[in-house]
């Protein structure tokens, strides 16, 4: 065999080995990033399975209004609006649920958020549930879209109104990340369960995690594709600096033994936080199982913590 033959051989396998490191690292961003009708579909069956019968026909019982608005780059989401008992409360927590779920998956934390006076605006994130989107936000694209549910709430119920923001999983780094965002003084407080403090590494450490695929180079190619596909790269989701941003008191919550979100996102968002913070870490829960472990010590931390901030001379 000639040299040139040689070279021209080795020439070809690099080509093909570079074809199929690009094929394959766009098969995981498509994996990770991408939810069509079917996902969306299985989000909200997932959902309500696990939610307890009692929960879900509690739900069903409510007044429930649904509400739409078009994001930013126009896509047509929706919501599940529930007013308070009382016409008098001017008290509302928007719910955020969690990757792969749907609004429903909220369902628990909106009966207590109701027993408490509030009303309940519970969104389906960007490609998720009943709202339109192939494409998966994980908080940082949604921050703008919970901006545009906020300003539908004054709109709709009233300067004076006072926002509670609650999220689980993705669900708590999209209202993390949305408090660094330019908001109304109606926002008073933020609990987050088991958010994350970066896009780009609790990706990487889904991805080894849960699929045994080495970040190196699949995660630097991914953050490429989102850049073009997305519009971001994933390094710009920087969830913990977007607490730099904001004086909002903050309740950090997770479990002890979460193998979803590595328990050090805790302490990173705690110490990244400007603002007034606790931080709840239980013992032996996993990922957002904190409040089934102890429903009631669960309620009373952030009863007790939104007690100072949410005006106790406009309670009910």
């Amino acid at each position: 065999m000639t040299k040139k033959k040689k070279i021209g051989i080795a020439t070809a396998l690099a080509a093909t080995s570079l074809v199929s490191l690009f094929g394959s690292s766009l098969a995981v961003y498509r994996l990770g990033m991408k939810s069509f009708s079917s996902s969306r579909k299985k989000s909200k069956e997932r959902s309500i399975a696990e939610n307890t019968s009692d929960d879900n026909a509690w739900y069903l019982q409510q007044p429930i209004q649904e509400w739409t608005q078009v994001s930013q780059d126009g896509l047509t989401l929706r919501a599940s609006f529930i007013p308070a008992e009382s016409p008098k409360s001017d008290k509302v927590a928007i719910l955020a649920h969690g990757l792969g779920h749907s609004r429903e998956q909220m369902i628990p934390y909106a009966r207590v958020f109701r027993k408490w006076g509030y009303s309940l605006l519970m969104p389906d994130a960007r490609a998720h549930g009943e709202s339109e989107g192939n494409t998966i936000g994980y908080g940082w694209l949604d921050r703008h879209d919970y901006q545009g549910w906020i300003a539908q709430l004054l709109e709709r119920c009233g300067q004076q109104i006072q926002i509670v923001l609650m999220g689980v999983s993705m669900g708590a780094s999209t209202v993390l990340a949305t408090a660094g965002e330019d908001l109304p003084a109606n926002v008073k407080a933020v609990v987050a369960d088991s958010g994350y403090a970066s896009v780009f590494s609790e990706g990487g450490y889904r991805l080894w995690h849960k699929y045994h695929i080495p970040t190196v180079p699949a995660m630097t190619l991914a953050n490429q594709y989102s850049r073009v596909d997305a519009g971001y790269r994933l390094r710009d989701g920087n969830i913990a600096a977007q607490l730099h941003h904001t004086k909002l008191p903050i309740l950090f919550i997770q479990g002890a033994h979460d193998q979803t979100v590595p328990i050090e996102n805790l302490d990173i968002l705690y110490q990244a936080a400007a603002g007034p913070k606790q931080k709840y870490r239980h013992p032996s829960a996993a990922h957002i199982a904190t409040r089934a472990a102890d429903p009631a010590t669960y309620d009373q931390k952030v009863a007790a913590f939104l007690a100072p901030y949410v005006d106790s001379a406009k309670k009910d």
